[in-house]
């Protein structure tokens, strides 16, 4: 296969994969009431509220103007302003779950949000940029010592086992290969790797359910290669609509995923999902943005080159020229690869109450009830 050394430069940073109001985001301050439920967020960029902010990378969207629609200033979420995960804690009568690493953040009974844009399943994966699906693990376990050292281990038991744990975790494995022309495209089918992808998602929510988890929240990959980058990669090498090398492992994926969980859903007791299709969402809209509400599917509000496709939305990656257009909201995408807030909210109410896509998941309400 060809080198695809502009993929590389397009998806830095891509999410498939907060310094936000702190005072709205404590309390461990007191027993939580019988009613409480926690949010734990795992992944990428999707649900990144920050965490890239405190660590050596320069994957990150922690200046203007990313934020301005809402927050008023950058927080780090690649974004216009609120994510899916904002939205569904807002629904749950929760308080934003700051980011894990933000600095004074130790109370966690309202949950902890350990994404990481560009994180993937693998360790690989953008490795020493990112916090990787492990590294997030190892960080509930953190969480789980002190909620039991602050609750006292009956209470700290009952939070953790009540709690929803929300995952948005794969698509940067599939799109760093191309990234990286790795060698996994020579000599790894995309069964195979796909495979490999699954299995890590899976041992994580073993984990989780090991140490007493049981409600869990799961999105379909988008349609990576119908995002603005990578339009801009398949228009750069003469190509016309969407990168078509990725479809491939993006379909396999949101294919065998569904049978996953409801693997899962026979084989732990106790164990409830909620598996909501953003690639089917996401494709509607980009395809005709007019019917919800759009004036642009295909093109990015910020960002440069063709579908303003280039990652340069803030002149802080390297290319200091870019556009930004006057109103996000008209938009489907903020920048080259990730939605705007309105996108995003429209998603959440989707996943919050929408009806759930196989006969053994429920909508995200159900699993906060």
């Amino acid at each position: 296969m060809a080198t695809n050394s502009s993929f590389h430069k397009f998806m830095f940073g891509f999410c498939t994969s907060l310094l936000i109001i702190t005072t709205l985001s404590h309390g461990e301050s007191g027993l939580p009431s019988e009613e409480h439920v926690s949010l734990f967020i795992f992944g990428d960029s999707i649900f990144d509220a920050g965490n890239n902010n405190y660590i050596n990378t320069s994957l990150r969207a922690n200046f203007r103007p990313y934020g301005e629609s809402f927050f008023k200033y950058p927080t780090g979420r690649f974004s216009d302003g609120r994510l899916i995960s904002d939205f569904i804690a807002e629904y749950a009568n929760l308080p934003f779950i700051p980011p894990y690493l933000q600095p004074g953040n130790h109370q966690f009974t309202n949950g902890a949000n350990f994404a990481s844009a560009g994180a993937g399943a693998l360790v690989e994966t953008s490795q020493g940029l990112v916090i990787d699906l492990n590294s997030q693990l190892s960080y509930f376990e953190r969480v789980r010592e002190s909620l039991t050292k602050n609750l006292g281990e009956e209470e700290a038991n009952t939070l953790i086992s009540r709690a929803v744990y929300l995952f948005s975790v794969g698509g940067n494995d599939y799109s760093y290969i191309f990234g990286t022309n790795s060698s996994i495209l020579r000599t790894q089918s995309h069964r195979e790797f796909v495979g490999t992808v699954l299995g890590n998602i899976t041992a994580a929510i073993n984990e989780i359910y090991k140490k007493g988890g049981r409600n869990f929240g799961f999105l379909s990959l988008d349609p990576l290669g119908c995002l603005p980058f990578a339009r801009a990669v398949e228009q750069e090498q003469n190509g016309r609509g969407c990168f078509k090398q990725i479809s491939p492992y993006v379909k396999l994926h949101n294919k065998a995923l569904p049978k996953l969980l409801q693997k899962l859903e026979t084989k732990l007791k106790g164990f409830r999902y909620s598996l909501s299709d953003y690639n089917e969402f996401l494709r509607e809209r980009i395809n005709h943005p007019s019917k919800y509400g759009f004036e642009e599917g295909k093109a990015a509000c910020c960002g440069s080159g063709a579908y303003r496709g280039i990652f340069s939305c803030g002149g802080q990656r390297g290319i200091r020229e870019y556009k930004l257009c006057p109103n996000a909201s008209e938009y489907v995408f903020f920048d080259s690869a990730h939605p705007t807030e309105r996108v995003n909210e429209q998603f959440a109410r989707l996943f919050w109450s929408g009806t759930p896509i196989s006969r053994t998941s429920y909508n995200l309400k159900a699993l906060f009830e």
